[in-house]
C-alpha cells in the first residue's frame, strides 16, 4: 500500500529547499527525494565551487600583475591541492547549511534514492511507494557528452568531474567556447596551464552580439589562451601520452594537442529515468519537461522547476520558479515565467553582465532600436583600478523609450547590470536612470552618460 503525503519533491536542486520550507510552513506532510547530492549543480559542481576556483585564479593573476600597481611578489606558485582544499571547504559549508535547513523542517522527510513515477502522482523509491496530490520535480541537468569520434577512447572531464582535479593540467583542451568553457579556460590559464578552446561555431558565445563576443575573445586571447573557432569534423584520439583533437578550421592547423580534455558543450536534463510516460508528463525531444507559464506540467498536480523545464539554466531562474509556484499555490498571486527578463553573467575577468535582448533579438522583434556603447577605458574607476578591458552597451526602444537590453563587460559588470535590469522591470523610460545622480568615482556613474549618447541601431 502506498504511503500518503500531501506533497512530494523530487530532486534537491536550487528550487527545492525553499519550496520545502514553504510546504513545511503550510503544514503539509512532504517527502523530498534526492539520489545523490543536496543542492544540485550550483552547490556541488557549478556556481559555488567554480566561483571559488575563479577567486583563487584571480588572486594568482593579480599577484603576477604586481608591477602594474607598484609592488613585487616574486615568482607566483599555485598549489592546486591547497586550491582544491579551499574549494571543498566552501562547498562543504554550503552543503552543511542545506542539510541542517532541511533537517529542521518538522513536516519534511528526506528520502535517499532514485525516484520514478509508476503512475499519475505515484512514486517508487527504494522499494517504497509514495502518493501525493502535489508533486514537484527539481532534478536539474548534467553535462552533455557529445557523440564525437574518439570520445570513448580518451579520458575526458566535464564540469562535474573537474571538481575532483587537484593538479595543474599541462595543456588543457576545452571543447566548447561558451560560458562554462570560457570560465574554465581563463581559470586554468591563470593557474598556469596552457589552454586551447575549440568551438564549432564561427564565434565564441554565439548568442551574444558580435562586438561583445569579439571583445571577450580579445580578453582571453591577451592571457595566452588559444582560440579555435569554426571547428568542424572534431575527433579525439590518443597520441602517446597526449591527446590529439583533429578538426577542420578556416584558420590554423588541422590538429590541436593537449594533455587533458574538458567537454563543455551543453547540458542534458536528468529526466530520462523518471518514468515521465507512466505519469503522463510531456517532454520535448531533448528531454526537457514541458510546462505552462506557472510551471505546471501536462499531468494534473505535477510541477517542474529549474533547469529540467528548459525555461532557464541558472540558479536565479530556478529559485524564481519556486517563487512562481509558491505565489500561485499559496498567495493568490498570479506570477508567471513570462514576466521574467532574461539576465545572466559570464564570470570571466572582467565579467559580463547581461540583461534583456541582444541586437539580433531586438531586430527579430521588429523594434526600432537605439544603441549606446562605451569602452571601459573611458571609465575613470576602471582606469584607477587598472581594469580597462571591456565595454558597456545598452539598447533602447525608440518608441516607448524603455530599455530593451544591456551588456556590461568590464569591472564589476555582473553587479552593475542590475541598475539597468531594475529599471527594465519597472518599465520606466531610460531617462529615469539617465537623469539619476550616481556616486563618483564608480563604474555605474557612466551609465547616464552612456544613455545620453544613443544612436539608431544599423
Amino acid at each position: 500500500m502506498a504511503e500518503r503525503y500531501d506533497a512530494i519533491v523530487i530532486g534537491v536542486g536550487q528550487a527545492a529547499p525553499a519550496l520545502c520550507a514553504r510546504l513545511d510552513k503550510q503544514g503539509l506532510k512532504t517527502a523530498v527525494i534526492e539520489r545523490k547530492l543536496l543542492g544540485g549543480t550550483c552547490v556541488n559542481n557549478g556556481c559555488i565551487p567554480t566561483k571559488t576556483l575563479i577567486a583563487s585564479a584571480h588572486a594568482a593573476h593579480l599577484a603576477r600583475r604586481g608591477g602594474d600597481y607598484g609592488f613585487a611578489t616574486g615568482a607566483v606558485r599555485v598549489d592546486m591541492k591547497a586550491v582544491k582544499r579551499r574549494m571543498d571547504h566552501v562547498v562543504g559549508q554550503s552543503a552543511s547549511r542545506l542539510r541542517k535547513w532541511i533537517a529542521g523542517m518538522k513536516n519534511v522527510t528526506l528520502l535517499r534514492g532514485q525516484a520514478k513515477f509508476t503512475g499519475p502522482r505515484r512514486i517508487a523509491v527504494k522499494g517504497r511507494e509514495l502518493e501525493a496530490e502535489r508533486i514537484f520535480i527539481n532534478v536539474g541537468a548534467r553535462a552533455t557528452v557529445p557523440d564525437m569520434p574518439g570520445v570513448k577512447e580518451v579520458p575526458f572531464y566535464t564540469n562535474s568531474t573537474m571538481m575532483d582535479v587537484d593538479f595543474r593540467p599541462p595543456h588543457l583542451i576545452i571543447v566548447g567556447g561558451s560560458y562554462i568553457g570560457l570560465e574554465f579556460a581563463q581559470m586554468y590559464r591563470r593557474f598556469g596551464s596552457e589552454v586551447t578552446v575549440v568551438e564549432r561555431m564561427p564565434k565564441l558565445l554565439p548568442r551574444e552580439d558580435d562586438d561583445v563576443a569579439a571583445e571577450i575573445r580579445a580578453i582571453v586571447g591577451r592571457e595566452g589562451i588559444e582560440i579555435r573557432t569554426d571547428a568542424e569534423c572534431m575527433a579525439l584520439k590518443k597520441k602517446g601520452k597526449r591527446i590529439a583533437m583533429t578538426l577542420e578550421c578556416k584558420q590554423g592547423k588541422p590538429i590541436a594537442e593537449g594533455t587533458h580534455v574538458l567537454l563543455a558543450v551543453g547540458r542534458t536534463p536528468n529526466t530520462g529515468d523518471l518514468g515521465l510516460r507512466e505519469a503522463g508528463i510531456e517532454a520535448d525531444e531533448r528531454g526537457y519537461i514541458k510546462v505552462e507559464d506557472d510551471c505546471r506540467t501536462s499531468a494534473e498536480g505535477v510541477w517542474a522547476l529549474g533547469e529540467c523545464n528548459g525555461k532557464g539554466a541558472f540558479t536565479h531562474t530556478s529559485y524564481n520558479d519556486y517563487e512562481i509556484v509558491a505565489a500561485n499555490l499559496f498567495d493568490n498571486d498570479k506570477r508567471r515565467i513570462s514576466d521574467r527578463i532574461q539576465a545572466y553573467a559570464l564570470f570571466i575577468d572582467p565579467p559580463l553582465g547581461r540583461a534583456g535582448m541582444t541586437e539580433a533579438e531586438a531586430k527579430k522583434a521588429g523594434k526600432r532600436t537605439l544603441v549606446g556603447k562605451m569602452a571601459m577605458s573611458r571609465v575613470g574607476r576602471a582606469r584607477e583600478a587598472g581594469e580597462t578591458q571591456g565595454l558597456m552597451k545598452v539598447l533602447v526602444d525608440a518608441d516607448s523609450k524603455e530599455l530593451l537590453g544591456a551588456a556590461i563587460l568590464g569591472l564589476n559588470g555582473d553587479e552593475i547590470v542590475h541598475s539597468l535590469l531594475d529599471v527594465m522591470y519597472a518599465k520606466r523610460p531610460y531617462t529615469t536612470i539617465q537623469r539619476a545622480v550616481h556616486i563618483h568615482p564608480t563604474v555605474t556613474e557612466l551609465i547616464p552618460t552612456l544613455l545620453g549618447d544613443l544612436k539608431p541601431l544599423e
